[in-house]
């Protein structure tokens, strides 16, 4: 019996060991919100900050604007809200989408005391 517990161990620990080099050369950073949609389209209002660097005209200042500027309801929302040149949108806009971010639950209300009666 234990002998059937040694072997589990040492073949979880070479599953781990070959599956080693796929996660270092991914980096060891937890996963991100899928930015690419489907499509092969940039989600501006997921898109990680690399991601948006990788589009055609956007740098680090442009894409932490971006950033910061979340949620867009559409993508010409980057245009509107001057974060970028029209120019840079005719590049880009056939790359990037604006999903809706999820819908955040409505606060609780706080419980109203009951009204005194005099």
């Amino acid at each position: 019996m234990p002998f059937k517990i040694i072997l589990s161990a040492v073949a979880l620990v070479v599953s781990a060991v070959s599956l080693a080099p796929a996660v270092l050369a991914q980096g060891a950073r937890p996963a991100a919100p899928a930015a690419p949609a489907a499509s092969g389209q940039i989600d501006i209002n997921s898109a990680s900050r690399d991601d948006l660097m990788s589009l055609d005209g956007i740098g680090e200042v442009r894409a932490d604007a971006i950033i910061r500027a979340r949620p867009f309801k559409t993508k010409t929302d980057l245009v509107e809200r001057r974060l970028i040149p029209e120019a840079v949108y005719e590049k880009i806009a056939d790359k990037v989408m604006a999903r809706p971010p999820p819908a955040a639950p409505a606060p609780a209300r706080p419980a109203q005391p009951a009204p005194r009666r005099t």
